[in-house]
């Protein structure tokens, strides 16, 4: 039975109490009142029990999530995986937090107030022939306080989706802040002193007049900004000011001339206050693009006029900017030149959507000694799944592979493979999506006070830390949407707890109470992050970029599956931001990302501050690359966006490693098949190597085969549907599409091409042809009820349907006695009188796993021959 997540009572499997009657098996009976802390979702469950560790931090923190959480902040669950979790998920300073790295600016809270960092040049460590980083190092130029403002600890007072407020009190001053992504300009409320700036040296004062003053510091340009009718006193290296409010704006890196030309605008936009952020999103499948507004709100101090704010636009936004154009000045940052707005309450960005595929059509390996190859391959396989270890990611991994057998099996009518690795896979996800009474391993646990789903075991910090949730799970969703074409009554059966993980990894829904909204995705960087709590001086990080597409192209896929609208939408947008981001971050597409003494033209890690080439597990380059390309599947196109991108960074692994690659051979083969298949496929050919845990040889050669027939994939053409691409080859283009569904559909490219696909194939069309698959498709339809009959005139008395009470109750004859509770504590054969039992109140409290004073029945004196049946109990 599913019943809503805020009416917990008929959720859990609590009894209300009533006559109760024993199904006794054989000699005694001991009951208590049930209270299993399992909630049934659909056909699944997950526990509400403590089952494994908890998220760890400060100590504050592990008693209570909220403990640096202001009362008059949102109610909604904690933001966790942000760039300024660590405000509030305190973990190493249990007072205050590492620096936030907002961009272009970067803060560090400590009990005075806010520090302010702009820094320009880079620090890089390491060498270009190995292991380096580059980081834009947190190097304070000016603290903005209250005079005598010692607080004990900062709280966050509120977020939106790309700002927060930080909160100081001390018990007689008070500040609250508002910083953002992209916003130059820093927003202060003071009570109990003095408005205070503490510069790092000595200033030079370019601009002295009421209301604002104009000073250079640390070698950045800032404009303090007061209400008009107020005034700075500068003394050394402190400005004071009698002001309840005041603002501090980061100006642009241009020249005394061009930063005078700014100073009335960014006056103005410094009194008109930013209290809102929001960004809506809408997939336009007939463009195949998304086009999504970012919204700035507001509200200017009294007598101020509200002409709007300042706004940096991160590269992959300033691509795509629709309808608006840049000021022409630009921000240093980590992930290269930020353009400028100025005076803007929104802008829209359309960004493109490559597509997304079940898989690769077997073009070349449908036939011929190449189909001999794949279907050899297939034989020797053995396990689909072959499970490194039980957790939620090696399970994840698991399921990738088996999935990804399903998917060529398929393809060439090798029904009985395909059917037994489903039967895999429906197994895993079927035994993790279904809870019990003290079950602790493969479940899911939701706990309330953090808003999170957790699977145990968890592993790499997903439950101590709430990492990696969109990497772990992004292998489930993608398992249950290719499981779902098959068998799409299991996915009306357990489709809810897949949406459960959506919800926890990347919630879409705005109006979901138990789990923030985008949890692991910054909407306004335009990827994930990979950290809980973000504790780190060079700030948040995300490590395997290709895992997080991983996620975003399972939603895709889940949602075209189970005709979900939302999460398939939701899906595309994930899928065409992070594609844009990861290319310039990850991939430095344009080579303007990094600085030039870094050296590398990719990273394997993203901070806050800076990249590295790098990862948290290994030393060898091979998997510093490899972490962002794995896994390969059909979510995984966008890598080959820039065929020359793909090959440079293989060149680049080649010339590190000094030489070819020596593990992990199959992934970087599939990867540089992306950009120059037909050397991928002679390096296949030629080459022994052992298999990265989630592939298999028959689809690292099915992979890279038909790629190299295929060609490279075509961006300048897209489809209306979102499960279809196009490639450019020797021969000419392909167009491709996947069709999940239980109807025929036609996808039409924008270059005029059309491709008619039945249900549940794949089909290529063009250069190559192929058609292949026989899967049922879904969803599954609604039963048309029968129409119900006119009565007749005169209708036939209906029978009463309520037999007349046995003297004795029947029995099955497997069956033990019933014996019903009297109402004096003997246990007769007959049910009584309806009785009742008063239960003692929670008081409001939460009691999860732990009975509180709990109403206990012990039968004795029974005797009797075991049947082989169980003790059992229910209330009438």
């Amino acid at each position: 039975m599913s019943t809503p997540w805020n009416d917990p009572v008929p959720a859990r499997r609590t009894a209300a109490l009533a006559a109760l009657a024993i199904l006794t098996g054989g000699l005694v009976a001991t009951t208590t009142p049930a209270h299993a802390d399992v909630v049934d979702v659909g056909a699944g469950s997950y526990t509400t029990d403590t089952v494994g560790p908890p998220p760890q931090g400060c100590a504050a923190v592990e008693a209570d999530p909220r403990a640096f959480v202001t009362d008059d902040a949102p109610s909604t669950p904690l933001p966790t995986n942000d760039w300024w979790t660590s405000l509030a998920y305190k973990v190493f300073d249990c007072s205050f937090s590492p620096p936030l790295h907002a961009h272009p600016a970067s803060y560090l809270p400590t009990a005075g107030g806010l520090g302010i960092s702009y820094t320009t040049e880079a620090t890089v460590t390491g060498d270009p022939a190995g292991i380096s980083e580059y980081h834009y190092e947190y190097a304070e130029d000016l603290r903005a306080g209250v005079v005598g403002l010692d607080a004990p600890h900062v709280a966050v007072g509120g977020w939106t989706d790309w700002t927060v407020d930080p909160v100081w009190d001390d018990g007689e001053q008070s500040l609250r802040a508002t910083i953002g992504h992209g916003l130059p300009i820093s927003w202060f409320e003071a009570t109990g002193g003095d408005a205070l700036l503490t510069l790092a040296g000595s200033p030079d004062v370019w601009l002295d007049e009421p209301g604002r003053v104009g000073l250079s510091v640390g070698g950045a340009d800032y404009l303090a900004v007061l209400p008009s009718d107020v005034s700075w006193t500068t003394s050394g290296t402190s400005l004071t000011a009698p002001a309840a409010t005041f603002a501090v704006a980061l100006l642009p890196d241009v020249g005394p001339a061009a930063r005078d030309d700014l100073v009335q605008t960014y006056t103005d936009a410094a009194r008109s206050p930013v209290t809102g952020t929001r960004a809506d999103y809408a997939y336009d499948a007939g463009a195949g693009v998304v086009r999504t507004t970012y919204h700035l709100e507001t509200t200017p101090w009294p007598g101020a006029d509200d002409g709007g704010t300042v706004a940096a636009l991160y590269p992959h936004q300033s691509a795509y900017l629709t309808g608006a154009e840049a000021a022409g000045a630009t921000y240093t940052s980590p992930r290269g030149d930020m353009a400028v707005l100025t005076g803007t309450a929104q802008f829209t960005t359309t960004t493109p959507y490559t597509g997304v595929l079940t898989e690769l059509p077997a073009v070349a390996t449908s036939s011929g000694a190449e189909r001999d190859r794949l279907e050899a391959l297939l034989d020797q396989l053995g396990d689909p799944l072959d499970q490194q270890k039980a957790d939620t990611y090696w399970t994840g991994k698991a399921l990738g592979r088996a999935t990804r057998v399903v998917e060529i099996a398929d393809q060439l009518g090798r029904t009985a493979q395909r059917d037994a690795a489903l039967a895999d896979v429906r197994a895993v996800l079927t035994d993790w999506f279904t809870a019990t009474a003290g079950k602790t391993e493969q479940v899911f646990a939701y706990d309330d006070g953090w808003g999170t789903l957790v699977g145990h075991p968890g592993s790499y910090g997903s439950d101590t830390e709430l990492n990696d949730h969109h990497f772990h799970y992004g292998y489930y969703i993608a398992a249950a949407a290719t499981l779902a074409r098959f068998d799409p009554q299991w996915a009306a059966d357990y489709g809810e707890m897949v949406d459960l993980l959506i919800r926890d990894a990347n919630g879409y829904d705005r109006d979901e109470t138990r789990f923030p909204y985008l949890r692991d995705f910054d909407v306004y960087a335009g990827h994930d992050w990979a950290s809980g709590h973000g504790a780190f001086a060079a700030g948040n990080n995300q490590e395997s970029s290709s895992e997080g597409m991983n996620f975003a192209g399972a939603l895709v896929q889940w949602g075209e599956a189970t005709g979900d609208n939302a999460v398939r939408d939701a899906g595309v947008y994930l899928y065409a931001t992070q594609a844009a981001a990861i290319q310039r971050y990850w991939f430095d597409v344009d080579g303007a990302a990094y600085p030039e003494s870094f050296g590398h033209p990719v990273v394997g890690m993203v901070w806050g501050d800076g990249g590295s080439y790098a990862t948290w597990f290994s030393a060898e380059a091979e998997k510093i690359q490899g972490i962002n390309t794995l896994p390969i599947t059909g979510s995984h196109l966008y890598l080959g966006t820039s065929p020359a991108t793909v090959r440079a960074a293989y060149d680049h692994l080649e010339q590190v490693n000094g030489g070819p690659p020596t593990v992990w051979q199959d992934i970087l083969w599939q990867y540089l098949a992306l950009g120059d298949a037909d050397r991928a496929l002679s390096l296949l050919e030629s080459t022994s190597f052992t298999p990265e845990e989630g592939e298999t040889p028959a689809h690292t050669y099915h992979w890279i085969a038909n790629l190299a027939a295929l060609g490279t994939l075509a961006t300048d053409t897209r489809a209306d549907d979102p499960l279809a691409a196009a490639f450019d080859g020797d021969q000419g283009r392909t167009y491709v599409a996947s069709n999940v569904t239980a109807a025929d559909r036609t996808v039409t490219f924008s270059d005029g091409a059309v491709v008619d696909v039945p249900a549940g194939q794949v089909v290529a069309t063009g250069a190559h042809t192929f058609a292949g698959g026989d899967a049922t498709g879904g969803p599954t339809p609604s039963p048309t009820p029968e129409p119900t009959p006119e009565p007749s005139e005169e209708p036939s008395p209906t029978p009463d349907p309520t037999p007349e009470p046995s003297p004795e109750p029947s029995e099955d004859p497997g069956a033990g006695p019933v014996r019903y509770l009297g109402d004096d504590g003997s246990l007769p054969a007959q049910a009584g009188p309806e009785g009742t039992v008063q239960l003692t109140s929670a008081g409001g409290q939460n009691h999860d796993g732990t009975p509180h004073q709990p109403a206990v029945f012990e039968a004795t004196g029974l005797t009797g021959t075991h049947t082989g049946q169980t003790t059992a109990f229910s209330f009438a």
